[in-house]
């Protein structure tokens, strides 16, 4: 059987007073992507943030490859990478300079070798020696998810990531999403976007009120309600739709 790499029980987190997240459950199976879906403020990215350990739960327990998120937070950061809504990299440095810096925090052999693979892989080869003040949102955001690579860590998560990508990069970002799956790479993806949850994702989990709504492929959710797309279904769940590519409802 499939192993379960991240198993999340009962997760609950307030803030002021506020109820983002009522027990919290789902597990995410070993390889491929898993999306977590939800309109704004549905409590995506507190999730994400718990699990990579840079927040703590009010009640409940996850765990990583084995390792508790609380109690082993050290060994969980060595199995995930996080990937925000926002590319976080140094602007005065070059691409290939901010992936060796990467690369020398996370202590690895052949830094140079795995810069240079990344930036072929992320088509960032031919400007791999600019500034990354220079660079476009897309290619910001490709040398983002190219520095989360830098190591090779089993577990992934993405929030948000194609937000604020014009079409195109969005569908390139796609594309190496799948890419990344297919190595055999677990990545948890945080989106609000239907479409790229049904395009991506081998197992999707709706995020509402604080609890998981309902889960399943795309192709068993159109099922079970009988409805002929995950639109519909979201509409049929939360009862509001998304925000389209456009940025209309």
């Amino acid at each position: 059987m499939q192993e379960d790499i991240i198993i999340v029980e009962n997760l609950e987190k307030s803030f002021k007073g506020l109820h983002v997240l009522k027990e919290v459950n789902f597990t995410v199976r070993k390889g491929g992507v898993f999306a977590l879906l939800g309109s704004n403020g549905a409590g995506k990215t507190t999730t994400v943030r718990i699990l990579s350990t840079l927040l703590k739960p009010d009640k409940g327990r996850a765990t990583i490859c084995g390792h508790d998120v609380v109690k082993a937070a050290d060994n969980v950061r060595g199995c995930i990478s996080l990937t925000g809504q926002y590319a976080a990299v140094d602007e005065a440095l070059t691409g290939r300079e901010n992936l060796r810096i990467m690369g020398s925090l996370r202590h690895l052999d052949n830094i140079a070798e795995r810069a240079d693979r990344l930036l072929a892989t992320f088509r960032l080869e031919d400007d791999a020696n600019r500034r990354v003040a220079t660079y476009s949102g897309g290619m910001r955001r490709r040398l983002d998810i190219a520095m989360s690579l830098m190591g090779d860590p089993p577990v992934i998560f993405l929030d948000e990531p194609t937000t604020g990508l014009d079409p195109q990069n969005r569908l390139a970002m796609w594309e190496i999403v799948k890419s990344m799956a297919e190595s055999g790479t677990t990545l948890l993806l945080t989106t609000q976007y239907l479409e790229e949850a049904e395009y991506l994702a081998n197992h999707i989990a709706i995020l509402h009120q604080g609890v998981i709504a309902e889960e399943g492929t795309a192709g068993y959710l159109k099922e079970k309600y009988n409805l002929p797309t995950l639109e519909d279904v979201f509409l049929e769940l939360i009862g509001e739709r998304v925000v389209k590519y456009n940025g209309h409802k």
